[in-house]
């Protein structure tokens, strides 16, 4: 590939990279991880507003890309945690720049958006 430009075409793997980690609960559940093995009842009361099902749905495409991995221990009853790969800690540097990022500039973000002319909703 020859630009920059180049790394967001539709069939480049730096595209699907991108879209993974823009999903809304992408990063959350990452930084939910970033300390070690947890199980999923403790993921959803740690990250907060997410529901069963979207963390389930999370992890499975996290995990199908190689980010995560599940391990469920044979117990009675089941036990089954979530850790990063090593592919996943990878992110870990880039989500904790993108979180002290929003600690700076949130309340900047915030008031543009008050002060924002109303905008119809689709601008697309």
């Amino acid at each position: 590939m020859s630009g920059s430009g180049d790394l967001f075409l539709a069939d480049c793997p730096a595209r699907l990279a991108v879209e993974l980690i823009a999903d809304k609960w992408t990063v959350v559940v990452l930084a939910g991880l970033s300390e070690g093995p947890v199980r999923h009842g403790e993921l959803v009361a740690l990250i907060g507003g997410i529901s069963r099902k979207v963390l389930t749905q999370t992890l499975r495409r996290l995990e199908a890309h190689g980010l995560v991995r599940r391990h469920a221990y044979a117990e009675a009853p089941p036990r089954v945690e979530y850790e990063l790969t090593p592919l996943g800690a990878t992110l870990i540097d880039p989500i904790q720049a993108l979180t002290e990022w929003a600690k700076a500039n949130g309340d900047a973000v915030l008031d543009a958006l008050d002060t924002a002319p109303e905008k119809p909703a689709d601008r697309g």
